[in-house]
């Protein structure tokens, strides 16, 4: 009877009701458990191998106990699943597209704030907008929103360049070739082993690297077959510099910012007409100098009309005290001694910015006192004698000063000279004044002579110095040199700056990195000036020489700084001087393409030769440590030309610099023929790096008839180095 009962009462509508309760919580229990007992990363893994363009690592959480939020994220999920379905079929006609662009917005430079210790450096393209980074840590899935995977794979690839410098300073340091010829080889592990290592336990980031790898460097089976540029500037040819327009039937110049060509420069550029000659060595080089090697339309007329130079056969001759200035340079120099005496030159005042380089006498007078004095050509329709400079031995390198910031970080200059100088430094804003302004050391000194004033330029620049607070140390208008001299002084802390009645220029914001340099816009704006003792320029360095072994207090790795220091030094005093033949009377300009601390330099120091510490943009910022040592230093992309003449330098060292630009360029080798473009004839160059990489290069420069002088390699690991000769095809 109770059985019968109990099947009549089912039969009502509310016991339909039990029924389904009944089976929903039995459903919601069974789900439960099965989501405790079971692994979560199993069915990430799975979606991880389904696709690669996921753009955040999936959770789905199963524990809510809401069934209604457990349907919605399965018809979620299977959405997406459609989604990256149709895009993966769409994948083909967009990819080519994307990395095309991709490739040509890649630009690098440094926004990223704080000591220049081991900043990460953005990446900007060339009208200096910056491409955002993902931070994620490598076990963690990344990617863009979009779905793409080609794109990915450049983010991805951009990530793991910037993980390597975050990396390279030490990795490098450990990673170099100490070889003594004579007693032995001491060769470490390289420096892409030593990033896997730091990949061990990670399979994942692992198969990601595999993925992105795109062969080797160079293609080993690959044939050269050379030829020479076919340019208006002909043996002069500076790629980004000289812009040729093609106009009708003429081509004409236009000299107004760097602009590269849009394709890798694939030809040498020819020697002078008249032939080239081995360059007078130093240093004699400051009295004479060869006239063909510096062969220009216009230099001729130039002679003519200026007495510091003088034509005597074959030779151009710089007689001892003659300058611009008809006083002579040794007065020019006394004057403004006179003028400011807390100018120390070659103790507290060591690097000198030379603005519009001329006679060089300036520079060539002041390495005497030991100052080292960067000249800064600008290139224009006009004779440019930084070729001159380089000719004869001392620093200088092509630029334009128009509307992007030059190649130098932040407050790093000593003092800042511009001689004979008719720069519109008021117009626009007085955005030039401000550069000079944001590359100047606080305290540090603005000299400016000008062969003629102008009322209204006078006021204009008085406003201007004023309003940046500048100090006005001394105004003289010198009879025997018929130039007036003023000497300004930049303020030594941010105090001044509140006192402005006019905030005009404002001051920069804070997240406005002013150690950006490369293809950055120049401010119209103040930048604070630093005070903290973390950051770079707050305090005035040691006197020389002994900033030069002397380490900031802002700089956090000082042990590094330290370590990296000896191995240079005893890589130079075991191999370089006398381990690989290089005949060092004939060296003169060096440049080191990849530095990090100045090391090779500062080891160098005790020789007759200058270097070029060139920081590569997507390395780690550590040019204001470089400079902090009284060495000179600028930004550059070596997937672009540098701002030099041909045949400028007598030696090129690269350590682990090829590795480093891996898939970073579009075509590698024409660094290659970069190097062949700046190095002189005779002159040489050492590559350090990995085997892989020496072996197909060593094969390039053969095709180009450079003599390989020597090649050691241990393991991965190995050093070349080689000769350039007369040939061109």
């Amino acid at each position: 009877m109770a059985i019968a009962r109990l099947g009549r009462q089912a039969k009502r509508p509310y016991g339909m009701y039990v029924k389904m309760t009944a089976v929903t919580v039995l459903g919601l229990c069974f789900i439960f458990v099965w989501s405790v007992f079971s692994s979560s990363s199993t069915s990430v893994t799975t979606q991880r191998e389904s696709f690669d363009d996921i753009a955040e690592p999936v959770s789905v959480n199963l524990r809510e106990g809401n069934s209604g939020s457990q349907i919605r994220d399965r018809e979620r999920e299977r959405e997406r699943q459609e989604e990256e379905s149709s895009k993966e079929h769409a994948k083909l006609k967009d990819e080519p597209q994307i990395q095309v662009q991709d490739k040509d917005s890649k630009r690098s430079n440094r926004s990223e704030s704080g000591p220049a210790t081991l900043r990460e450096p953005n990446k900007r393209d060339r009208k200096g907008a910056v491409h955002e980074k993902n931070k994620e840590s490598p076990n963690q899935v990344s990617g863009n929103t979009d779905g793409d995977e080609s794109e990915k794979e450049n983010v991805e690839q951009e990530e793991n360049e910037e993980e390597i410098g975050a990396n390279e300073e030490e990795l490098d340091r450990e990673s170099g070739t100490d070889i003594d010829i004579d007693g032995g080889s001491d060769l470490v592990e390289s420096v892409d082993q030593d990033f896997e290592m730091l990949q061990d336990g990670n399979a994942e980031s692992k198969k990601s690297t595999q993925r992105k790898k795109k062969g080797p460097l160079f293609d080993p089976k690959h044939g050269y077959n050379w030829k020479l540029c076919r340019t208006r500037s002909k043996h002069n040819y500076m790629p980004c510099i000289d812009i040729e327009v093609a106009s009708g039937k003429l081509q004409t110049y236009r000299h107004t910012e760097r602009s590269c060509p849009k394709t890798p420069i694939m030809c040498l550029v020819p020697l002078p007409h008249g032939g080239y000659g081995s360059p007078v060595p130093w240093p004699e080089s400051k009295l004479k100098i060869l006239h063909k090697n510096v062969a220009h339309p216009k230099l001729v007329s130039y002679i003519k009309k200026h007495s510091w130079l003088m034509e005597s056969g074959e030779y151009l001759t710089f007689p001892q005290n003659q300058s611009e200035f008809k006083g002579g340079i040794l007065h020019y120099l006394e004057s403004i001694e006179e003028m400011v005496p807390d100018i120390e030159w070659g103790k507290n005042i060591r690097l000198v910015l030379d603005i519009g380089c001329t006679d060089s006498s300036f520079g060539a007078t002041l390495l005497d006192k030991e100052v080292l004095t960067l000249s800064l050509g600008l290139k224009n329709n006009l004779v440019d004698l930084a070729q001159v400079a380089l000719e004869r031995g001392f620093p200088a390198v092509v630029s334009f000063v128009g509307r992007r910031r030059l190649p130098f970080p932040s407050g790093v200059f000593d003092a800042i000279h511009c001689g004979s100088c008719s720069m519109p430094w008021h117009s626009n804003g007085g955005r030039l004044l401000l550069e000079m302004n944001r590359i100047l050391r606080p305290g540090g000194y603005f000299i400016l002579s000008t062969k003629h004033d102008s009322i209204e330029e006078d006021e204009a620049m008085t406003t201007l110095t004023a309003s940046i607070c500048w100090n006005v140390l001394a105004h003289k208008s010198d009879d025997v040199d018929e130039v007036g001299i003023r000497i300004y002084q930049k303020p030594e802390g941010n105090d001044i700056y509140e006192l402005r009645r006019k905030k005009i220029p404002p001051l920069c914001p804070e997240h406005e990195n002013p150690d950006a340099a490369w293809y950055v816009p120049m401010k119209t704006c103040l930048h604070s000036i630093p005070s903290a003792i973390e950051q770079h320029g707050a305090e005035w360095p040691e006197e020389w020489p002994k900033r030069l072994e002397s380490y900031p207090d802002w700089m956090n790795n000082k042990e590094k700084l330290i370590s990296d220091t000896s191995h240079w030094k005893s890589i130079v005093e075991k191999s370089y001087l006398s381990g690989i033949g290089i005949d060092w009377s004939n060296i003169r300009n060096v440049m080191d393409m990849k530095a990090i601390y100045g090391g090779l330099a500062a080891a160098l120091s005790q020789q007759k030769v200058w270097v070029m510490n060139v920081v590569p943009v997507h390395a780690p910022d550590t040019l204001p440590i470089i400079f902090e040592r009284g060495l000179i230093g600028i930004y550059h992309d070596w997937c672009e030309s540098f701002g030099t003449y041909p045949r400028t330098y007598d030696l090129l060292h690269a350590d682990h610099l090829f590795s480093r630009l891996k898939n970073r360029c579009k075509q590698p080798v024409s660094i290659v023929v970069e190097m062949d473009r700046i190095l002189r004839p005779g002159g040489w160059t050492i590559i350090r790096d990995k085997v892989e990489i020496l072996n197909p290069l060593e094969e390039i420069l053969r095709s180009l008839k450079w003599e390989i002088r020597m090649t050691f390699a241990q393991d991965k690991e190995g050093i070349l180095c080689a000769q350039k000769t007369m040939w061109r095809p």
